[in-house]
């Protein structure tokens, strides 16, 4: 059984004179970062790995995921290819993952990770918010050959507060 964690990037500030890739979090978005690490912390087992896009809101949001969840430094890896919004990258990341890894989270952006919680997961997403943790889980050996699974959690912000 394969399971995938997918976390949205917290919430993004605007406030700043630099390209997109670059921006960083707002201070909601902190706060949401920290609400959902230790909610999410309570609730699973941590995954192996750890695999952020490198953009500044993702890689600080999947930061907090690496601190609360105590994953150690080499089990966590940023991509840029993650840096996606349609999902054709993220799909080749995730059916390319190592098959001796079990439970494996991904930090990235929409609409990329709203569409794909919902191509692979039985329960549907209007929209996946920022900050926002989906579980799927895969009757499979090999990530390779995810294909439907069963949307096991949700955690929103907006269900914390």
């Amino acid at each position: 059984m394969k399971t995938l964690y997918m976390v949205r990037h917290a919430k993004s500030s605007w406030e700043h004179d630099v390209i997109d890739h670059q921006r960083p979090l707002k201070k909601r978005g902190e706060e949401d970062a920290t609400l959902v690490s230790e909610k999410v912390k309570s609730e699973i087992v941590a995954p192996e790995k750890i695999i952020s896009s490198d953009a500044t809101r993702a890689l600080t949001t999947a930061l907090y995921f690496k601190e609360a969840l105590n994953v150690g430094v080499d089990n966590f890896i940023t991509n840029h290819d993650l840096y996606d919004f349609g999902g054709e990258n993220v799909m080749q990341i995730i059916n390319g993952l190592d098959d001796n890894w079990e439970k494996v989270m991904i930090v990235g952006h929409n609409h990329a990770f709203t569409s794909i919680a919902n191509m692979l997961g039985n329960k549907y997403i209007d929209n996946l918010p920022t900050c926002g943790f989906v579980m799927i889980e895969f009757d499979a050996e090999k990530w390779e050959n995810v294909k439907r699974g069963t949307t096991v959690k949700t955690i929103f912000p907006r269900d914390l507060k």
